[in-house]
């Protein structure tokens, strides 16, 4: 969940407490080139107000009429934009882009305080509601878990749908955590050198001082989870690496010059790992930019884990472009 999504949620809580009509709006499902994915939402008050973003801007302000002409309803209902050429036209969609959206009233704080509370707890939450009867549910929810509406009820998943883990707290992770949060990671610094981690102050990241390696295997890296190391300190990283690379984690990077890199996975062979598993290594880490500074170095790799995160879904891992791969950082 970003944190548009957690701003949306934030405040259609404080709208609704204030005494404001609020209705919250969800994309389902798109078609075509649909400018937003679906789970992200849109609140939007009775006088207008908005908070979030569903579409390009076209489909907010006919939201935004709707509301202020109190045209969205008394009840959960399906709102499709898009369905025909012209309607795609007239909503700023392109290429034909179809939006299903879910609209429902709010009446009841109480559900969205449970759910920012398991946000902020970096828990995942599913929201249940049937559009038919306006009831609604909370359950635990599990990363593989995704927005549908299946049998009139509409399923959504709040907090944070993906990890990442920083070996190094230093300036490239400062950083690098600010970036990540706003792009749905739960971001983990692993550092046990005191003098890095005694002036650690980063709210947007959970802190530990326990050795890398361990660290790997017990946050249960998985699927979901990106590991990337950034202290310069082979102690460190290469431990982590060891056990990264054996893990199911989607990405695994390190800091280093190709020349770094290269010594790097000659000490990595003496282990055991499969070349198969070296090969995993993304090093030098982060996309080609010319990084040098700490700031660019991590927009570089924010980047990288935006396209690795992006193939999962899309196109297969060898079909990422050689040419925007990691520069000598």
């Amino acid at each position: 969940m970003s944190p548009l999504d957690l701003e949306v949620l934030q405040s259609a809580r404080d709208w609704l407490r204030a005494g404001h009509p609020v209705h919250l709006v969800s994309v389902v499902q798109t078609w075509g080139s649909a400018p937003r994915q679906a789970g992200a939402m849109l609140a939007v008050r009775g006088d207008g107000r908005v908070m979030g973003s569903v579409s390009g801007g076209c489909v907010e302000d006919d939201l935004v009429r709707r509301a202020r002409e109190d045209q969205l309803g008394t009840a959960p209902r399906r709102l499709n934009y898009g369905v025909t050429r012209e309607s795609a036209a007239q909503f700023g969609l392109p290429c034909g882009g179809t939006l299903e959206l879910v609209c429902e009233p709010l009446r009841d704080p109480a559900w969205l305080d449970e759910v920012l509370d398991a946000i902020r707890q970096h828990r995942l939450i599913r929201r249940e509601l049937d559009l038919e009867t306006g009831t609604a549910r909370l359950l635990p929810a599990t990363p593989a878990d995704g927005p549908c509406l299946n049998g009139g009820v509409f399923r959504n998943v709040y907090g944070p749908r993906w990890r990442l883990l920083i070996i190094g707290a230093n300036q490239t992770a400062r950083v690098l955590c600010a970036i990540a949060g706003t792009l749905d990671f739960h971001v983990i610094v692993c550092d046990p050198r005191e003098e890095f981690f005694a002036d650690w102050n980063e709210p947007q990241a959970t802190l530990l001082t326990t050795m890398p390696d361990d660290t790997v295997l017990e946050i249960g890296t998985n699927e979901r989870t990106a590991i990337v190391a950034v202290t310069h300190d082979p102690k460190l990283d290469d431990m982590a690496l060891l056990e990264a690379l054996k893990s199911p984690a989607f990405y695994v990077g390190a800091l280093g010059s190709r020349a770094n890199q290269a010594k790097r996975r000659e000490r990595l062979r003496l282990f055991d790992l499969s070349e198969k598993e070296i090969e995993r290594l993304h090093g030098p880490v982060g996309l080609r930019l010319g990084s040098r500074t700490p700031a660019e170095i991590a927009v570089a790799i924010a980047a990288e884990l935006v396209l690795v995160r992006n193939a999962l879904g899309g196109a297969e891992m060898g079909a990422i472009p050689e040419s925007v791969m990691a520069d000598g950082t």
